[in-house]
């Protein structure tokens, strides 16, 4: 799976809308609907920001590994 992909897996497998993700990242929900869709790369701050909130690594989000290592 690519990072994309995991991108709108991770959020629908926690029920999360794209609106409330947005929000959190301090963008518009149709910037966020691009990093998902992979039209636009999404920065490492951000990046950074989904793994706290989602409490996974890096590596998961970015579709390196499959296996989401908890942060805390």
């Amino acid at each position: 799976m690519n990072h994309y992909e995991r991108l709108r897996h991770i959020r629908e497998d926690n029920d999360i809308k794209q609106e409330t993700i947005a929000k959190y990242l301090g963008i518009q929900q149709t910037q966020y609907s691009r990093y998902e869709r992979g039209v636009q790369m999404m920065g490492i701050d951000k990046y950074i920001k989904l793994a706290k909130f989602y409490n996974v690594s890096l590596d998961y989000l970015a579709g390196l590994t499959d296996t989401p290592k908890k942060l805390f």
